[in-house]
């Protein structure tokens, strides 16, 4: 029987002395996970590091802790130190660091260059050996579907679950020959350059718009350490205000936004449709609006603000550092979180030049001295309308639209090559696909 045909069997057999586990899903998840490489044990091909990092390295500053590893592609997030009383483990640059609690999702990533990382015993450094598997060979190999698979047998495949070192160092790696892990590893850092290139096209376009509002903008208001001001042109004491207002008589010629776009906010109550799945999107500071999930009806508890193509929205406590972004080709019934501001383009500036403007440093500069609030910032669709712009010239704004445009499309042709590729790179990686071995 084909292992497609396995796959779909509403019944099949396991003898008694293979069970690990009880449960039907993680049986049918072994009998159907296959790899024509031979398989080595992670405890060959890797150590872990047990290493902690003392209270006085802590104090330092010096070392980053982990935040969290990326379910999408393994980048790792890190901080500073946050009052825990938790010991935290060291890993190196060139460490493979797995979630265990998250493995099954794919949530393994590879230390950057630079500074050690400190961890909880939540997560768990590898250190490869290098005579045996490629470093970054191995982190692919994890974040195959052969060790997924793998990982969600060994948490129970649900809830918080957490996988033991000594599970997780039985876990099976596909090894082909290291001529063959160096030829998956060129070819995926290959696959990661088309995107990177077109990617750089947005972040020089970006440069540009930045670098022309700059050269039409007394920008002495944002950088000087003292002010002096009118009693009557400040609208509250504190300094981000007097910074606002200083601006505003540095360029008396600029508009606020106000005069280019509105406040968009329409209110949804999914409750009233328990059973319908909601779209349900976000928006940070590296991808811009993205989609989240889709959610019950049943499960919100509150109104949401229904969202729409070319409209905008921002998280207002995180605009200062870029949380803010357009919403691209979304579905009807698209919602967003009721904490976010959504605003909409009117007359007077493209809604594809504006894209590119809120991101660039020059808005982001703004934004920080308009928001409002004493600890917790905020910047609300009041505050971010009253932003003063340059009027820009609408010839500038359309070549900027339009090679976003082209940039935007190089981007989504990239990430079909990459989502192809990766399809490839998994076969391969599984044995499935024959490659030429020198």
């Amino acid at each position: 029987m084909t292992t497609a045909a396995s796959a779909h069997q509403r019944a099949f057999a396991v003898w008694f002395e293979d069970l690990s586990f009880w449960d039907a899903r993680s049986q049918r998840l072994s009998q159907t996970n296959h790899c024509d490489w031979p398989t080595a044990l992670l405890s060959d091909l890797c150590a872990i590091r047990f290493d902690t990092i003392s209270e006085h390295e802590l104090e330092d500053g010096d070392i980053q802790l982990l935040d969290k590893i990326s379910f999408a592609d393994g980048k790792i997030f890190s901080g500073k130190r946050t009052e825990t009383m938790m010991t935290q483990f060291r890993a190196k640059p060139g460490d493979i660091v797995v979630s265990k609690i998250n493995a099954r999702k794919k949530a393994v990533g590879i230390v950057p260059v630079g500074n050690d990382l400190g961890m909880t015993i939540h997560f768990r450094s590898l250190v490869p050996v290098a005579n045996k598997v490629d470093t970054c060979f191995l982190w692919l190999a994890l974040r195959s579907q052969f060790c997924i698979n793998q990982f969600d047998i060994e948490t129970g495949g649900g809830g918080k679950g957490e996988i033991s070192e000594q599970r997780l160092l039985l876990i099976k790696v596909p090894l082909p020959p290291l001529s063959v892990q160096y030829s998956v590893v060129d070819y995926w850092k290959f696959t990661q350059t088309q995107i990177t290139d077109a990617e750089k096209r947005l972040v020089n376009l970006k440069q540009r718009v930045s670098d022309y509002l700059h050269s039409v903008t007394v920008m002495e208001p944002c950088v000087r350490k003292a002010l002096v001001l009118s009693w009557d042109k400040l609208e509250s004491w504190d300094v981000k205000s007097s910074r606002a207002a200083a601006f505003k008589l540095a360029n008396p010629a600029f508009k606020p936004l106000r005069e280019y776009a509105e406040e968009a906010t329409e209110s949804v109550k999914p409750r009233l449709e328990p059973e319908k799945d909601w779209p349900v999107y976000g928006v940070n500071n590296k991808e811009g609006v993205f989609f989240s999930d889709y959610q019950k009806g049943a499960d919100f508890n509150a109104p949401y603000k229904r969202i729409q193509k070319d409209w905008f929205f921002h998280n207002p406590t995180r605009s200062s550092v870029g949380s803010l972004g357009i919403v691209p080709e979304v579905p009807e019934d698209a919602i967003t979180s009721p904490e976010y501001q959504v605003w909409r383009i009117r007359n007077g500036l493209l809604t594809g030049f504006a894209a590119i403007m809120i991101t660039t440093e020059y808005f982001i500069k703004l934004i920080q001295f308009n928001r409002v609030g004493a600890v917790k910032q905020r910047l609300y669709v009041e505050n971010l309308l009253s932003i003063p712009i340059p009027e820009i010239p609408e010839e500038f704004q359309r070549a900027v639209a339009d090679e976003r445009e082209k940039a935007l499309a190089a981007i989504a042709e990239a990430r079909i090559k990459v989502a192809e590729a990766a399809v490839e790179i998994e076969s391969i990686i599984l044995g499935t696909k024959k490659v030429d071995q020198p």
